[in-house]
């Protein structure tokens, strides 16, 4: 049986006295769909943040395609402040930084958009492309990496093309439209050539046909790319049209998993998203 895409073992994020992920253990295989909810504040883009590099959790282990690429356990006065539940500590390790994570095949948006503000929709994704480029200072000084340059170009227009924005390519990046704002943040994490996709709230300030428009594109560029997606959304219709699963998590823990269907009639979800549960 094949390793999952990814397998986060035990991890807890805490932050001083705070744990914002606790005893985190979820796994995704390839080529899912795979949605993490839960309310504001459950700890979600802290999650991510550990996965890719941004955190280095506190504890716990996250293996990506059977390999280890973060560990670590609870070190010098945090050993003894730490309150995660799981008290068993990682034995390895391990610290990757995100552009590390990012080269093996992770890749991701942010909630809030991060263009380069001064760059034209091409520029934007081209600089992405740089993440596999093998020329240095002496072969570009002596334009010895012409072929790679064009490949590299080639590779961005290619980018723009799949996800609708080749017509745009040299309008300034934020002069866009949000919802294509948002769509060419997915096409600079594509052009990293991730076979795992991570958004953080891609729908975040859409309108009801706009959301609707994501999720088909989201479908498309999975099946065109043959990615493996995880999503954070609180846009429950999204969520439940193009999962195929869903964790939840409240407060830092994972409180349901399982297919959409199981999770709209789960209790437990049911009173984290509205704060009672009746019969």
């Amino acid at each position: 049986m094949a390793d999952p895409v990814l397998d986060l073992r035990h991890v807890t994020m805490q932050f001083g006295g705070v744990v914002a992920v606790d005893n985190l253990s979820m796994h995704i295989d390839n080529q899912e769909i795979v949605a993490l909810i839960g309310p504001n504040g459950a700890g979600k883009t802290t999650a991510f943040n550990c996965i890719t590099g941004v955190y280095t959790p506190t504890n716990g282990q996250v293996y990506y395609e059977g390999n280890l690429i973060v560990s670590n356990q609870p070190q010098g006065k945090m050993r003894q402040m730490y309150a995660g539940t799981h008290k068993e500590y990682s034995k390895e390790i391990v610290v990757n930084t995100p552009d590390r994570i990012t080269k093996m095949g992770l890749a991701r948006t942010f909630q809030n958009i991060r263009l380069f503000k001064t760059q034209t929709v091409f520029e934007n994704v081209l600089i992405a492309t740089h993440l596999h480029k093998t020329s240095n200072l002496f072969t570009a000084t002596l334009r010895l990496n012409h072929k790679e340059e064009t490949q590299m170009r080639a590779h961005a227009l290619s980018m723009l093309e799949a996800v609708g924005l080749l017509d745009v390519k040299d309008e300034l990046a934020t002069s866009l439209p949000y919802g294509m704002q948002r769509r060419l943040e997915i096409a600079r994490a594509l052009a990293t050539k991730p076979r795992l996709l991570l958004l953080d709230e891609p729908a975040a300030g859409m309108n009801p046909q706009e959301t609707e428009a994501l999720g088909k594109f989201i479908v498309d560029i999975q099946k065109r790319f043959e990615l493996t997606i995880f999503l954070i959304e609180h846009h429950m219709d999204l969520v439940m049209d193009i999962s195929d699963r869903i964790y939840v998590i409240d407060f830092g823990r994972q409180i349901a998993t399982g297919v959409p269907e199981e999770i709209q009639g789960n209790p437990d979800v049911i009173t984290a998203y509205l704060g009672v549960y009746e019969e």
